[in-house]
This record gives C-alpha cells, sequence and structure tokens, in this order.
C-alpha cells in the first residue's frame, strides 16, 4: 500500500514535467527552423548582391548563369540529403512519451527516496532482511549481466535450462524489459554503436539520454522489430515472458518478495529494501554502462567508438565495466580480460562451467587481444609526436629519440603482423590437407608457431613501454 501510494505521488508532476519539456523542445524546434530560414535568405541575398559586379561582358555573364545554375542544383542536391536527416531528428523531438517505462522510472527513485528512509528511521529492520536485500541485489544484477547481456544478447556461452532460467527470473525483477526487447535493442546499439540516428541510447546525444532519457519517449531508434533476434523468437520461454511480462513483472517483484518477507518474518521491510530500494539501485547501475561507461575511462584496445575502460565502475556493474574491451571483442564472455580485473560475472561463468552448468565458453586468443593494444599503444605514440610537432618548436632530444624508436618499432611489428596473418592462412590450408590421424601434428606445430608469434608481439610491447617510459608517459603501454 505504502508503495502503491508514493508511486502515485509523483504521476501528476511527472505529466507536467514532460508536458513542459515537450514545449521546450517544440519552441526549441521552431526557432531553429527560423534560424535556418533567415541564414539561407540571408546567403541569397549576398550571392544577389555578388551579380551585378560580374555582369561587365556577354561572355562573363553567360558564366555567371552557368554557375548560378550549377549552384543552384548542389545547393537543391544538398537540401535533399539533408531533408531526411532533418526530418529524422524531427522525430525525436516530437517524439510521444512513453507512459510506463517514464512513469516507473521518474516514480520508483522518488518513492525510494522518500519510503526508505522513513521506513528506516521508524522501524527496526533486521539481519535477515538486510541479507535478502543483498541477496536480490546479487541476483537481479547479475542476472542481467550474465542472463541478458552475456547470454542471450551475445550468444557469449550455452547454459543449463535450470542456469538460463534462473537468470531470466533474476532479469525479471530488475524490470528492464522483456529479453526480446533488450536484447534487440544491445544490438542495434553494438551494430550502430554512437549513431545518433540509429543507436538506442547513443552517448553522442549526451549523458541523460543515454542514461535514461532514451527510455522515456517512444524515439525512432527505440523501436525494434525483432528482425535481428531470430534465435530468441523461436524461444518459447522467452515467447511467455515477452507476451506477459507485466505479470511476470508483479508476480516476481510484488509476489515473490512478499512471499520471500513472510518466510522472514518481515513483509513490509522486504519490499521496501528488496524490492523497491533494490529496484532503483539495480536499474542505475545498469544504466551506469550505457551513459559513464561511454564518456570516462581507458580505451586500451580501440579508439573508433565512446566505450571506455573503467575499474570503479565495474565494482558497480557486475564487471562490465570493461567496456571498451567488450565493444572490440563483443563475443568474449569475459569482460575484464586480465586475471586481476574485477568481472564477477565472468568467475561465475567460468565457475558453473566445472559442473556442466555452462558450455561453449567463447574467447578471444591472448595473441590478437594483445595485437590490439599495441596498435593501440601506437596510435598513442603518434598523437603524443603530433602533438609536439604541431607547436611548431624544435622537438627536444628525448622525444626525438622517442619518435625514431617509435617508427623504428612500428616496422618490426607490421612485419610480425605480416608473419601472423600468414600463419593463419598457412594453418587453414594445412587443416584442408593433412589426414585426420595427423592433425594432432599439424595443431602442434602451429601452436609452437603461435607461441613465437605471441612471444614477438609481447616484446614490441615492452619496448613501448619502455619508449614511452623515457619521455614520462608510463601510463600509456597496457
Amino acid at each position: 500500500m505504502i508503495a502503491k501510494t508514493a508511486m502515485g505521488l509523483p504521476l501528476k508532476g511527472l505529466r507536467l514535467a514532460i508536458k513542459s519539456s515537450d514545449t521546450l523542445i517544440q519552441t526549441a524546434g521552431t526557432q531553429a527552423l527560423r534560424f535556418k530560414t533567415w541564414f539561407e535568405e540571408s546567403k541569397t541575398n549576398e550571392n544577389a548582391s555578388e551579380q551585378p559586379a560580374a555582369t561587365s561582358t556577354i561572355n562573363k555573364l553567360s558564366t555567371v548563369d552557368a554557375g548560378n545554375s550549377v549552384s543552384a542544383q548542389a545547393s537543391d542536391s544538398a537540401a535533399s540529403v539533408e531533408a531526411p536527416i532533418d526530418i529524422r531528428e524531427l522525430e525525436f523531438k516530437k517524439a510521444p512519451i512513453n507512459w510506463i517505462p517514464a512513469t516507473i522510472l521518474i516514480s520508483t527513485p522518488i518513492a525510494a527516496a522518500v519510503i526508505t528512509p522513513w521506513y528506516l528511521f521508524t522501524h527496526q529492520v533486521s539481519a535477515p532482511v538486510w541479507g535478502v536485500f543483498g541477496a536480490f541485489m546479487v541476483w537481479t544484477g547479475i542476472s542481467i549481466t550474465a542472463g541478458y547481456h552475456r547470454l542471450l544478447a551475445h550468444r557469449a556461452y550455452k547454459a543449463h535450462p535450470i542456469v538460463k532460467n534462473f537468470l531470466l527470473l533474476g532479469s525479471t525483477l530488475a524490470v528492464q524489459g522483456s529479453a526480446f526487447d533488450w536484447v534487440s535493442g544491445h544490438r542495434s546499439h553494438h551494430r550502430h554503436v554512437d549513431d545518433r540516428m540509429d543507436d538506442p541510447y547513443s552517448a553522442k546525444r549526451g549523458f541523460f539520454f543515454s542514461h535514461i532519457g532514451w527510455m522515456l519517449k517512444n524515439y525512432p531508434s527505440g523501436k525494434f522489430d525483432y528482425k535481428n533476434i531470430p534465435d530468441l523468437t523461436k524461444d518459447r520461454t522467452l515467447q511467455i515472458q515477452h507476451k506477459y511480462y507485466g505479470l511476470w513483472v508483479l508476480a516476481a517483484n510484488v509476489g515473490l518478495v512478499a512471499a520471500v518477507g513472510w518466510l522472514i518474518g518481515d513483509v513490509w521491510g522486504t519490499l521496501v529494501l528488496a524490492g523497491l530500494l533494490r529496484l532503483v539501485l539495480t536499474h542505475h547501475f545498469t544504466f551506469f554502462i550505457n551513459s559513464l561507461c561511454h564518456m570516462f575511462g581507458s580505451r586500451p584496445y580501440t579508439d573508433t567508438n565512446t566505450a571506455r575502460d573503467n575499474f570503479f565502475l565495474a565494482i558497480f556493474t557486475w564487471g562490465e565495466g570493461y567496456h571498451n574491451y567488450h565493444h572490440f571483442f563483443q563475443y568474449d564472455y569475459r569482460n575484464g580480460v586480465k586475471w586481476w580485473q574485477y568481472d564477477p560475472t565472468k568467475w561465475l561463468i567460468a565457475g558453473l562451467s566445472k559442473f556442466g552448468l555452462t558450455t561453449e565458453l567463447r574467447t578471444i586468443d591472448d595473441t590478437t587481444i594483445k595485437h590490439a593494444e599495441v596498435q593501440m599503444q601506437f596510435k598513442n605514440a603518434q598523437n603524443q609526436i603530433d602533438t609536439v610537432n604541431a607547436g611548431g618548436l624544435d622537438i627536444p632530444h628525448a622525444m626525438k629519440n622517442f619518435q625514431d624508436r617509435i617508427k623504428f618499432e612500428f616496422e618490426a611489428f607490421t612485419q610480425t603482423v605480416e608473419e601472423w596473418q600468414a600463419l593463419k592462412a598457412k594453418a587453414v590450408e594445412m587443416k584442408k590437407t593433412e589426414f585426420a590421424d595427423r592433425l594432432h601434428e599439424v595443431d602442434d606445430k602451429l601452436k609452437h608457431e603461435y607461441a613465437n608469434i605471441e612471444q614477438k608481439i609481447h616484446e614490441h610491447n615492452d619496448n613501448l613501454k619502455i619508449a614511452f617510459r623515457s619521455i614520462g608517459y608510463n601510463n600509456k603501454a597496457a
């Protein structure tokens, strides 16, 4: 009753706030269109004022007329190219409110901020209730990372039905949409990462949009047709979850939580902490991956997108904070690929594999990973050199040595990569031509040669570390 009343309180304010934001957005859109019209008219007037000066002869007049014709055609072409972009952007600005998610996402934090402190000050919370809160936090959070994300979205491993259904129930507790919605959106995010129009939670639209704003309205990028999840739409259990998702959410977040509370003798305390507070915290910990993990941290593997590796965020997101690695090697069941990186989701999946509950764990080989790291180190080195050269000053002796060393090392690295590519082609050919009973000999030989390539890449990595230290950038080498 308390939770229901609290969730009802902000509805009027919610409607007013969203209506006001719509008005502001429409006004801004109108002003933008007026500015664009004014700018085009000014440009036309300037062209008109320049024409008389060019009409001294018939030949010049013909040239000007032809030029104006070409310019007009080019202008029309440019307008036709820009028109779809303007229309799509206008669709974003005029997107209707997504009432159910908006109500939940705005009302639950307010309810938690009001009810939780009041309840803690006026009631004695027992240790079992706090224990259930912690257990549900772990279950819900890791069900999103190990279930919706690495199992269903990326197919990074296979799970026993018991594990799959346990994670599916935990993901339903998280109230982040059905498996169909979540996975379809996430695959679109990877396919169109950072695209303002097609990435459902593009970081290019700012922190608020990528964190929570993308769910408050029915934006064009958030309309999923499920064509990118044919592997899931055939699953009967997932079909049922999607069809009756609302009932599943109520049964899990009210029925199940209340039942556990009844068993430990405190229904209301369990609903407030393991229900409401846990839901809000899990929401925003997950949302941090879409927002903060695309804003703060390092990019040791690729700079082709905004995803970052962030140890601090990995703590709150059950290992998902190593986002730069994940966006470059999305089918690896690990996000924290180093042995020392905090990734409890990885540890859970690997641990369950010891009992046969998870199988076919997909990984990227160490050589490929190190190759990506070394490539990024060369990019960082070149950026340092370009920064110094752009200053127009004499290059310091240390930087000149650094530049020569990087050039030499890059040439050697290029040779190593060529050897690696040739070895992979050789491996395919040898496995085609050798008899089945001799394949183990081929594997042993290839394993030895791959080890030599890997050692060379590690040597390049070490040499780059030394080069960076020579100019005082110890953190630039991985």
